[in-house]
């Protein structure tokens, strides 16, 4: 139960934080958006823990793990930018979860029923009725933020393994420091304004650099106390929280096969959690017959 508080709430920070730089994109790029949070997060780190517990114990998997993440990032900034909605953007990652289920197969060595197996199908068949060609989600971003989610799946399995030999702070410093030469190397590509932004630019720039350290502290510290396949569902509150947002800031309002396609996908991996719930409930009994 305190991994799942912990993963809502910081659910609810990232959410406002990808607003944050949504609505700063236009003024500043991509490449700049990242420089930033890796510079405002790396430093509310360590303000926030006093520099304790940021020293890193698996260097390799934090590495990949920041790199992998930072492509992530790059591609979702570059998406907003180019003018999807944040909803949209939202329930095409609502694919996540299906994919952390079965990648934690290989990866973590945890076990999917047949059930939970015909679920996630169902699931990705949602997926597929959001994507069907002329629906408002069939555009050029699409199939990258596709690539981008199995890319993020991974990370969030990648986080539960570093929960073993990583605190909370040492997974949220090393992965706002992997931003800062990222960003710098994608200058080139996505280039600064001509011009400082406005100050308004600025406080969410900083709100999101903060938001996001403390949004990943939260992930790494929910991960931590559950399962990947106990805390994936949650997954899904952004798709509500972004919604809600990006009607209030954009106007934007999904398409109605959007929703249902997400519809579907929530359904799916809601009956997923159900199912593990069921399965650990069993082990439980069988270690006490025992």
């Amino acid at each position: 139960m305190r991994g799942i508080l912990f993963i809502l709430v910081a659910y609810v920070v990232i959410t406002g934080a990808d607003a944050a730089v949504k609505w700063a994109l236009p003024e500043v790029g991509v490449a700049v958006s990242m420089i930033a949070r890796g510079v405002v997060g790396s430093i509310a780190v360590v303000v926030l823990t006093g520099g304790r517990g940021i020293g890193a114990n698996n260097k390799g998997l934090l590495a990949a793990r920041g790199l992998l993440h930072c492509g992530v990032s790059a591609t979702w900034y570059w998406a907003w930018a180019s003018g999807m909605a944040l909803v949209d953007s939202y329930a095409i990652a609502a694919a996540a979860p299906l994919v952390m289920t079965l990648l934690a197969i290989p990866m973590l060595g945890e076990k999917v029923g047949w059930r939970r197996w015909i679920s996630t199908l169902l699931g990705f068949a949602g997926v597929l009725v959001m994507l069907q060609p002329g629906g408002d989600l069939w555009r050029f971003e699409t199939p990258v933020l596709l690539v981008a989610v199995l890319a993020m799946a991974v990370t969030r399995i990648w986080t539960r393994v570093l929960s073993a030999t990583d605190g909370p702070a040492a997974v949220a410093f090393w992965l706002m420091m992997a931003h800062i030469p990222t960003g710098i190397a994608l200058l080139p590509a996505f280039p600064p304004p001509a011009e400082m932004p406005g100050p308004g630019v600025i406080v969410a720039l900083l709100f999101f650099g903060v938001a996001n350290a403390v949004a990943h502290m939260l992930f790494a510290r929910a991960f931590a106390l559950a399962s990947v396949s106990a805390l994936a569902p949650y997954e899904y509150s952004p798709l509500l929280l972004g919604g809600v947002l990006g009607f209030l800031i954009w106007a934007e309002v999904p398409a109605w096969t959007t929703l249902l396609g997400a519809v579907i996908v929530i359904l799916a991996g809601l009956f997923n959690l159900h199912r593990e719930r069921v399965r650990q409930a069993q082990e439980r009994r069988d270690a006490a017959a025992l």
